[in-house]
C-alpha cells in the first residue's frame, strides 16, 4: 500500500487546491453536524433480502429502518454551518441564501431527503451545492451502515449499474487484479458505496458489445478513462490498489473530466462537482 496523500495529490496539481481547500472546510463541519447525530441503526438484513434480489436499493426499499428526514435535518445543519462560516464568494452567497430557504419551511428535512435520492418534489436555489453539503454530510453519517451492507451482500446477485446503497450512478470505477480474473468495481460519489460490475459492459447505456475504449492520461499514473463508443458515456477509473482514499475522491481528477469532454465524451455518471464549460 502506497499510502498516497491529499496533500501530496495535490501539491502535484495546483489547480485542484481550491476545490481542496472548500472540501477540507466542509468535511470538518459535516463532522461535527454528524457528530451530533448519533450512529444509524442497520437494517435487518433478512427483511431486506428479497427487496435486494429484485434490485431495490437499500435506502429505497420500504424495509429499511433509517429516518431519511434525519438526513434533510443533517443537510440543513450543515448548510447553516457553512452560512455561519464566514465563506467568501459565492459559496458563502448562496449557502446564505439556501439556509434561510430551509429555515423558511418546516417540511424542509423531509424534501431535501427525498430530493437527495431522486425525488423530483423540490426545486432549492443552488441545487449544485445542497446536493454536495447533503451527500457530504449523509456519506460520513451512512459509512457503518455503508460498511455492514458491503460485508453482507452477495455481489453475484447485484451486477446492477446503480448504486445498491441510495440508487445513484457510478461517479468512478476501479479495476483490482490481474487477469484473467481482473475485476471491476462502480463507486458512489455520493453515499460512497463500491459494488463489483462487468468488466465489459457499459454502465449507462450497459451495452455489452465489447465496445468499451480507454483513454490513458499522460503523466497520471493509475487513472484513465474508460468510455463506450456506443453512447459515448464515459467512467474515471483507478487501475490498482493501496491509494482509494485519494484516488477515487472524484475531485482529485476533475482534470480528466476536461480531458474526457474535450474529446467530445459525455459525462453520464453521478457527480457533486461541476466543471465549468
Amino acid at each position: 500500500m502506497s499510502g498516497l496523500t491529499r496533500d501530496a495529490w495535490v501539491e502535484g496539481h495546483g489547480y485542484l487546491r481550491p476545490v481542496a481547500r472548500l472540501c477540507a472546510r466542509v468535511e470538518s463541519l459535516a463532522a461535527n453536524v454528524v457528530t451530533a447525530f448519533g450512529s444509524p441503526a442497520l437494517p435487518n438484513w433478512d427483511d431486506y433480502a428479497d427487496d435486494y434480489r429484485k434490485g431495490v436499493p437499500l435506502l429505497r426499499s420500504a424495509t429499511e429502518a433509517i429516518d431519511l428526514a434525519l438526513v434533510g435535518r443533517m443537510t440543513g445543519s450543515l448548510v447553516g454551518r457553512l452560512a455561519a462560516d464566514s465563506v467568501d464568494g459565492a459559496i458563502g452567497f448562496e449557502a446564505a441564501a439556501l439556509a434561510a430557504e430551509l429555515r423558511a419551511r418546516s417540511d424542509a428535512p423531509r424534501l431535501v431527503a427525498g430530493w437527495l435520492l431522486g425525488e423530483q418534489t423540490f426545486d432549492p436555489s443552488s441545487p449544485g451545492l445542497l446536493r454536495y453539503l447533503g451527500w457530504t454530510a449523509t456519506a460520513r453519517y451512512l459509512a457503518p451502515l455503508v460498511d455492514a451492507f458491503g460485508r453482507w451482500r452477495d455481489e453475484e446477485r447485484w451486477h446492477r449499474h446503480y448504486c445498491p446503497t441510495c440508487g445513484s450512478a457510478p461517479a468512478m470505477g476501479q479495476l483490482i487484479g490481474v487477469d484473467p480474473g481482473r475485476q471491476r468495481f462502480l463507486c458512489c460519489g455520493g453515499c460512497g458505496s463500491r459494488w463489483r460490475y462487468r468488466r465489459t459492459q457499459c454502465p449507462f447505456c450497459e451495452s455489452d458489445s465489447q465496445r468499451l475504449a480507454v483513454l490513458a492520461i499522460q503523466g497520471e499514473a493509475g487513472l484513465r478513462i474508460d468510455y463506450c463508443e456506443a453512447c459515448k458515456g464515459y467512467l474515471k477509473t483507478y487501475d490498482g490498489r493501496g491509494d482509494e482514499a485519494v484516488q477515487l475522491l472524484d475531485w482529485t481528477s476533475l482534470h480528466l473530466d476536461v480531458v474526457a469532454r474535450d474529446r467530445g465524451l459525455e459525462r453520464m455518471a453521478a457527480s457533486l462537482y461541476e466543471v465549468p464549460g
